[in-house]
């Protein structure tokens, strides 16, 4: 997981795939922390990709720094406690203007029943699941 965790930093943006209804919906995002040996994503609770995944939670993010690319697949789970949500915006601080681990609208996920599959057209993809 700390390989996955890695390339995500290094990446900065990675695509997050949702699903509303029968559409698939795609949008760039840039959080990503390990708190307590897990993957965790962050966004509001407002937006339409939280509704989207609390009707569904299964979801993909995918990443690509140039050579490599990485796809991560599984079910996010909301985390409500104080403690991921502070530890999240604690590693972004730029956030700290637009969300705090008290209100009631930001949200942090993580990646339960994970697979993450690295790829490159000049190596074999490695699997990691967590």
């Amino acid at each position: 997981m700390n390989e996955v965790y890695e390339f995500l930093k290094k990446c900065n943006t990675y695509y997050l795939a949702t699903m509303d209804g029968d559409q698939p919906r795609v949008r760039p995002f840039g959080t990503v922390n390990l708190f307590e040996d897990k993957l965790y994503i962050q966004t509001g609770k407002a937006k339409s990709v939280s509704e989207q995944l609390q009707k569904n939670p299964k979801a993909e993010i995918c990443a690509f720094d140039g050579e490599k690319w990485l796809r991560v697949s599984g079910t996010l789970v909301r985390d409500d406690r104080f403690e991921p949500k502070k530890d999240m915006l604690d590693h972004y601080p730029n956030l700290q203007s637009m969300y705090s681990p008290s209100d009631d609208n930001t949200e942090v996920l993580y990646f339960k029943d994970a697979v993450a599959v690295f790829s490159s057209f000049t190596e074999p993809p490695k699997t990691i699941t967590f």
